[in-house]
């Protein structure tokens, strides 16, 4: 990062946290400099199982609760938990059925939401609001209203959120955007971008609720619907939940690893705090899975189709290109990929243990690698694009103001809520 650059962002981040932590204050619920971190986990399915491992590592941390409407899921959780902790010390790991019976633990520092995607914005609003830090999973939120709320309460209640898009802690991607960002392709005219299909409508049918599910509190905000084992698997089943496919919970593919890909495309072209301006769907074609562009004001093209891998971006520039996944990253002209980016070039945030970087944030009370402003606009540019695939028209977007030029899809930036849910009370 360049002197001025460094001094820039270090003003900015002291102008947005001006409280002062509670390891300086102590008093109640305070971090002692050499202590632990108490963490809730709130949603314990396959994806927070792996989270567990990856925080439990971690020297600062000790979990000390967890939250889902699944009993069975819950105490499979509750006793991983345990096992992590015993190595740390003994701790009790306390099984909660509503995450806000755990969010009004004093003692708890911070939050780990891995719900599906339709709590993400209701679970981490009322977080900011009992004073936790939270580690939201991607994609931040399942509509850009939700998104912005999440923004608007974590400045609010001044914690620290980071957006697990854990890429932006991993070395092929902060390789690819270095050297996007330092012109060793030239100047780039236009990024593909291969990820699976836009969210569908849920036709599955209603099933009978297992005893130890509560489905009406799964379901929360969004409209309700009947059970299927495909939106919450029993614990026996391994595979991943395809609530991630369905309009109302999830965002197709797009969301899901869009969410990943789409957040590269925007950290490379230095577009977090802003995004595309407009977003063209493929030519009149009812049920297109490809085939969508969205363009920058610079006039960058990105592309979503299937250029020959799976899950990875191919960067074209005038003078070469990039293509990059988690197990590759690779150029033409061949040398390009390994160059090392000298100190004077621009550099983006470094971070190589996503889990550490978002504690030692809460600590320093600066903004984590994959801060919620970050998250945001990389979901805005997966909801857009679903957005713009079910319109099947043109749509102009303005990243200042947050909306479109056209009413219908301004409705669908945002979508009802159930009662007694509501993301923007805080």
């Amino acid at each position: 990062m360049r002197r001025k650059d460094f001094i820039k962002t270090t003003l900015l981040s002291a102008a947005a946290f001006t409280i002062v932590p509670r390891h300086v204050l102590g008093g109640k619920g305070y971090i002692a400099p050499n202590d632990h971190i108490n963490l809730g986990f709130i949603g314990v399915g396959k994806q927070a199982r792996g989270l567990l491992k990856g925080m439990s590592k971690l020297a600062e941390t000790i979990t000390v609760a967890a939250c889902d409407v699944d009993k069975k899921k819950l105490e499979l959780f509750t006793g991983l938990a345990k096992t992590e902790n015993a190595a740390k010390k003994s701790a009790e790991v306390t099984a909660f059925a509503d995450y806000r019976e755990l969010l009004k633990r004093k003692d708890i520092d911070a939050v780990v939401v891995a719900t599906p995607d339709h709590w993400h914005a209701q679970v981490a609003v009322d977080a900011a609001k009992a004073g936790k830090d939270i580690y939201c999973e991607k994609p931040l939120a399942l509509t850009i209203a939700e998104g912005r709320a999440m923004v608007n309460a974590t400045r609010k209640y001044k914690r620290i959120l980071q957006t697990g898009s854990m890429q932006r802690s991993q070395y092929n991607f902060r390789q690819a955007s270095e050297l996007v960002r330092n012109g060793y392709i030239g100047d780039v005219r236009e990024i593909n971008v291969s990820v699976g299909e836009p969210v569908k409508q849920c036709d599955l049918p209603a099933m009978p609720v297992p005893d130890y599910l509560d489905w009406n509190m799964w379901i929360g905000p969004s409209m309700y619907r009947g059970y299927h084992p495909k939106l919450s698997p029993p614990i026996e089943d391994e595979s991943w939940a395809m609530w991630r496919s369905y309009s109302g919970f999830g965002g197709g593919y797009i969301t899901d690893w869009g969410a990943h890909m789409f957040d590269i495309v925007q950290w490379a072209l230095d577009m977090d705090a802003s995004g595309p301006v407009a977003f063209i769907p493929p030519p009149f074609s009812p049920g297109a899975t490809n085939g969508l562009s969205y363009k920058y004001a610079n006039g960058v093209i990105v592309n979503h189709k299937s250029w020959g891998e799976n899950n990875a971006i191919q960067f074209i520039g005038s003078k070469g290109t990039i293509e990059v996944s988690r197990s590759f990253i690779r150029s033409t002209p061949g040398n390009i990929a390994t160059i090392q980016i000298k100190p004077t070039e621009k550099k983006v945030y470094f971070s190589d243990n996503h889990h550490q970087d978002w504690i030692n944030c809460i600590k320093k009370r600066i903004l984590p690698v994959a801060d919620v402003e970050i998250g945001h606009r990389t979901a805005t540019v997966c909801n857009a694009v679903n957005i713009a695939y079910e319109l099947q028209r043109p749509l102009k977007w303005d990243p200042a103001k947050e909306k479109f030029d056209d009413e219908f899809a301004n409705i669908m930036i945002s979508r009802p809520f159930r009662a007694p849910w509501n993301f923007n009370d805080f």
